[in-house]
């Protein structure tokens, strides 16, 4: 059988985004190699990461599990920054000493943060206190750790993350880029160098293939579109079998 169809797989840790699409050939009418090409369009937009938010659900998902924390942290008066440059600052200098802290054990500190000084209050956006987030994997003594070293002011928060459908990557990722959100492009968020990148791959299918949920995932998207009957799309998203389940061990010793 022909391999008709092109599918598009993003692998994020659990987190599985597929899509499957028909391909141009050669034959096709002048009407069909218009209709698959928008279908192929239509597939790709919603797998193509073009908002900042979107980039960052998929590196999320590439390196954060249940139990790993979500971490806010914010300026008492004496240590206020007075520009988000200086804010960078303080936040990197204090990551450096994670970083080191970590490194000590032989262990490292994988980081994706933000930094913030708006609220939403109803409709509105107000300036608020200068404060970052931030994600850390765990490793079972980062509590006072944290505290110890975040020496800009006693206010830390810290939580362990889950992740379901409603606490979702892509709602996490969404949070940490509100305050640019519809900004097309703009890059609101960092990592550190050792955070792992997610894989994509694009395979020709035969033309009776068919995208699959897997038994025990959580579905998170499934959508379906055609013009024609040659030119169905289909995009599918969910975690894998066992996305509800901690990992025994999440420290992640570093390479010697």
């Amino acid at each position: 059988m022909a391999k008709s169809k092109t599918k598009k797989i993003i692998m994020a840790g659990l987190l599985r985004v597929e899509a499957i699409y028909p391909r141009v050939e050669a034959r096709d009418s002048d009407r069909a190699r218009a209709a698959k090409r928008k279908a192929s369009s239509e597939a790709q937009k919603r797998l193509n990461a073009i908002h900042s938010w979107q980039k960052l659900e998929y590196g999320l998902a590439e390196n954060y599990r249940h139990g790993d924390l979500w971490i806010t942290v914010t300026y008492d008066d004496a240590h206020l920054p007075k520009t988000r440059a200086q804010a960078r600052r303080r936040f990197l200098y204090f990551l450096q000493k994670l970083q080191k802290e970590r490194k000590a054990q032989g262990r490292e500190a994988v980081v994706f943060w933000n930094t913030e000084h708006k609220h939403r209050d109803e409709d509105h956006w107000m300036d608020a206190r200068w404060h970052h987030h931030f994600c850390l994997n765990a490793t079972g003594d980062d509590y006072e750790l944290v505290r110890r070293l975040w020496t800009y002011g006693s206010n830390v928060y810290i939580e362990q993350l889950h992740f379901d459908r409603e606490h979702s990557y892509e709602a996490l990722a969404r949070y940490m880029c509100k305050e640019s959100q519809g900004k097309v492009g703009q890059h609101c968020w960092c990592c550190t160098r050792n955070a792992r990148k997610p894989e994509i791959r694009t395979v020709r299918v035969e033309s009776d293939e068919q995208l699959q949920i897997p038994r025990g995932a959580l579905a998170l998207r499934n959508e379906n579109g055609d013009d024609f009957e040659f030119a169905k799309w289909r995009v599918v998203k969910y975690l894998l079998p066992g996305w509800d389940r901690a990992p025994k061990v999440r420290a992640r010793r570093r390479k010697r």
